[in-house]
């Protein structure tokens, strides 16, 4: 449940009168009722208040059963509820706006259930005194009646302010002594689920969400007993800042529950290129025989000269480069020493390109580097130059790099320039550089470098310089598997 839920909740069972307990010797509200009567006909004699219909509860439309001590009625029975009428706006108003004088309320002064103090425009205390019933000098509920339907707040600043346009007021009849509606009791009421079902069931369906203020005159609410209304609002002000406190607690939970996948994957990964995430095995053949291989394959292939002299000089790592120990058995090397990333790619223009071929973009990958979609060339009517790659090779954006879009390609097909095809020498699990490769210390390294401000990349000199930790090769499956294995987990 979260904050909005419990609050709905605390609220549904405060208007039902289920929050605090009902007293015997508190006056029914029907009294109350007969009070506010007499007030409301005293107002409709001076003019300021319409004669209502005085059409009875119809009880099939209650939202629920209320307490013994309670009443229902409409919204017109216990308030004067009114709107600066279009023509007054039009012949008094919007023709005599000043800078100062009586503050205009709009509908966008209620907002989230709040009221913003801050105004527009204002008119003279002339033109205000002229429209009585659209004048505000007493506490009130303001409803904007265009726009936002429902959200409702309390107006209680003294002073002198006036109805502008789209918005209403909801003025209880406590002019008299023991006669008390209290305007938080019907705001929790109108904020309830019950309350908001009641009151939008009128609501147009116009481009703009609207209800009519006759509509709201006709929004049925239940009144409990004057002292009731106080332990009721009473509880809920006690309640809520517990359910903010409550809201808050959930938000960050929430939070830490959204980013604790990725937070362990990371971790795994980084214990994964560091030696910790699996046992070291003595028997495992050494890193440094795998790079003595992979020496002698780069000097093979410059014999039959698929590759150039320069491509196979190493520049060794110095102490410095190294980031943190790793265990014995490993060795730090260069990516570009291990991989083809530096070699030259074959390249094709889309239009030219077999329309059956799989053409893959940046937006196809997912950030961290799933796969979303294959489309082929044909489908996607791809246009210009592309770079071939085949099944299994590593497939590493250079553009926005961390993004972390790294796969390693199960079809062969052709690629955007801006992913970077390679292959590992010597039986290099390339599975192992992919994790390594997602790992936060090699993100951190190639983010620090990366150049271009809105879509920054990576350069080949980098990644054929980066400094990788390098396991036996049997490690490395162990750590591909075990990495597979733990995801599986946290992916559940």
């Amino acid at each position: 449940m979260n904050a909005k839920q419990l609050k709905n909740s605390i609220l549904q069972l405060a208007i039902q009168g289920k929050l605090v307990p009902q007293d015997p010797n508190d006056e029914p509200a029907s009294e109350l009722l007969k009070r506010i009567k007499k007030v409301q006909n005293a107002r409709i004699k001076e003019g300021i208040c319409k004669k209502t219909k005085n059409e009875p509860i119809d009880n099939n439309c209650i939202p629920f059963v209320a307490p013994e001590s309670w009443t229902w009625v409409k919204i017109n029975d216990i308030a004067f509820v009114t709107k600066l009428a279009g023509f007054e706006y039009t012949k008094y108003i919007a023709q005599n706006l000043k800078t100062t004088g009586v503050p205009l309320f709009k509908g966008k002064n209620v907002q989230h259930g709040n009221i913003v103090y801050e105004f527009e425009a204002y008119i003279s205390e002339e033109i205000s005194d002229s429209l009585v019933r659209s004048q505000i000098n007493r506490k009130c509920l303001l409803t904007p009646y265009v726009g936002t339907i429902g959200n409702i707040a309390i107006h209680d600043k003294i002073g002198k302010f006036h109805l502008g346009s789209n918005v209403g007021k909801i003025e209880f009849f406590n002019d008299c002594e023991n006669i008390n509606v209290i305007e938080e009791f019907a705001l929790f009421y109108l904020q309830s689920p019950f309350g908001y079902d009641e009151l939008t069931k009128f609501k147009k369906a116009t481009a703009q969400e609207s209800i009519s203020i006759d509509a709201i005159r006709e929004v049925y609410i239940p009144l409990p007993p004057i002292a009731e209304q106080k332990r009721i609002v009473a509880k809920i002000e006690e309640l809520m800042p517990l359910v903010e406190e409550y809201g808050k607690a959930r938000e960050q939970l929430d939070k830490l529950n959204n980013s604790l996948p990725e937070a362990l994957k990371k971790s795994i990964l980084q214990e994964a290129i560091q030696g910790k995430l699996v046992p070291q095995d003595p028997n495992d053949e050494p890193a440094s025989v795998l790079l003595e291989r992979i020496h002698k394959q780069k000097e093979q292939l410059v014999k039959e000269g698929k590759l150039k002299k320069k491509d196979i000089e190493v520049t060794s790592v110095s102490d410095d480069e190294k980031p943190f120990d790793i265990p014995k058995g490993w060795e730090w090397c260069r990516l570009g020493e291990i991989s083809s990333y530096a070699m030259p790619k074959k390249k094709v223009n889309a239009i030219s390109a077999n329309s059956s071929l799989w053409v893959l973009d940046l937006e196809d990958i997912e950030k961290g580097g799933k796969l979303l979609r294959k489309q082929t060339v044909g489908e996607s009517k791809a246009i210009g130059d592309k770079t071939y790659f085949e099944k299994g090779d590593i497939l590493y954006s250079k553009l926005r790099p961390y993004l972390l879009k790294i796969l390693l390609a199960p079809d062969s097909g052709i690629c955007t320039p801006e992913i970077i095809p390679f292959r590992c020498y010597g039986g290099v699990d390339s599975e192992y550089v992919v994790t390594l490769l997602k790992s936060a210390y090699v993100s951190d390294c190639i983010n620090a470098v990366s150049f271009g401000v809105k879509m920054p990349r990576v350069s080949t000199e980098t990644m054929i310089s980066l400094v990788i930790p390098l396991p036996p090769l049997e490690e490395q499956k162990r750590i591909v598997a075990k990495i597979e294995e733990l995801f599986n987990v946290i992916n559940k």
